[in-house]
């Protein structure tokens, strides 16, 4: 049996798989409801690997592989649909890390997003930051937001991604959505030149270095609205990687500035459900208040924390609080609610549990 990518990608769709992992000695390798679990079949040799990256790449790709030793694209398969390729080496062979794209926006409600990401899509202008470690969900966030403006608003909204995992129709705002390496160079250069564009929504796929934050900071204060991700755990974090970007003598006008644009701050986690069969996910919402905006100002990050906690009338939440409400209702485990914690103590607590027990 020689293995296909189009045999591999639809057998992964048919087990609902998030992602395909392709390894010299093992078969296939799928993620599903967050587990690896491999195929049945014979393993990948050498000479597979080198077969799927001689057919899967173009020579614009082969190229950048050779040059930079690592390289991700998008690509779609009649009858799959489209999924982000990641090819990199692997004692000296290419070896593949594939994320199967959705093939429609799901509804906010399927996703378990909460009522205030529509709010957010409303506003004319500002910062807003989806966070959360790799394969938590960002992606299809931002891309819920980008279809709700899409059918509410008359606007142009221009994406930069790398690479883009799901395309948007013309409803009633012009989408423009650039590639890294296919469309544009990089997010810094592109970023630069979208402010030329004419644009009302700027969405970027990650914000990766000082020139990027820098110039997503001031389309936000110029009137745009600005959606981006970040790499981080929770919106303290987020802040403080924001501000550690930049060098000590910036740091003053730079919590100036993202005081004055930021909106929101999105931090989400997939959990695993407690019937094992799904993952649900979990979003903290930090809503920019004249509070927050002050003690970011005032670079005093670990004083949001106390904010949220006491902000649910303006639709905040902790991630704690999230974890309690979820264990509560049955729907995660107490070992997932008490790992997943920024402060384990208190769910303890609330739940009269202790460690022994």
């Amino acid at each position: 049996m020689s293995w296909t990518l189009e045999k591999i990608l639809k057998g992964a769709r048919s087990f609902k798989a998030s992602d395909i992992h392709l390894v010299r000695g093992l078969s296939p390798s799928l993620r599903i409801h967050g587990e690896i679990r491999p195929f049945d079949g014979p393993p990948l040799l050498k000479e597979d690997l080198i077969n799927l990256y001689q057919s899967v790449l173009n020579e614009k790709q082969k190229k950048f592989f050779e040059e930079n030793w690592q390289v991700c694209f998008s690509d779609y398969t009649e009858g799959v649909g489209r999924c982000r390729v990641s090819v990199y080496y692997h004692s000296g062979i290419p070896e593949f890390s594939i994320r199967l794209c959705e093939s429609s926006v799901r509804s906010k409600e399927e996703l378990r997003l909460p009522p205030v990401i529509d709010e957010l899509t409303r506003l004319p202008g500002g910062l807003i930051l989806v966070t959360g470690p790799t394969g938590m969900g960002k992606t299809t966030t931002l891309n819920y937001m980008i279809h709700s403006i899409n059918q509410q608003r008359r606007a142009k909204i221009v994406t930069i991604e790398d690479p883009v995992e799901f395309t948007h129709d013309n409803i009633r705002s012009i989408v423009i959505q650039q590639e890294i390496l296919g469309d544009v160079l990089n997010f810094q250069s592109a970023l630069r030149h979208v402010l030329r564009q004419d644009p009302d929504v700027i969405v970027i796929g990650e914000m990766r270095d000082l020139e990027t934050i820098e110039t997503a900071l001031i389309a936000a204060e110029t009137g745009h609205l600005v959606i981006a991700t970040l790499h981080t755990p929770d919106s303290i974090q987020t802040i403080q990687r924001i501000y550690s970007v930049f060098p000590a003598e910036q740091q003053n006008s730079i919590s100036v500035q993202l005081a004055n644009s930021i909106q929101a701050i999105i931090s989400q986690k997939l959990l695993p459900h407690a019937t094992g069969t799904d993952r649900l996910l979990a979003c903290e919402i930090c809503i920019a208040t004249p509070a927050i905006r002050n003690h970011i100002r005032e670079k005093q990050a670990h004083q949001i924390y106390s904010e949220m906690q006491t902000g649910r009338k303006h639709q905040m939440k902790t991630m704690d609080q999230i974890l309690m409400e979820l264990y509560q209702a049955g729907e995660i485990t107490y070992d997932v609610a008490i790992s997943n914690a920024r402060e384990p103590k208190a769910i303890l607590s609330s739940t009269n549990k202790s460690d022994a027990g």
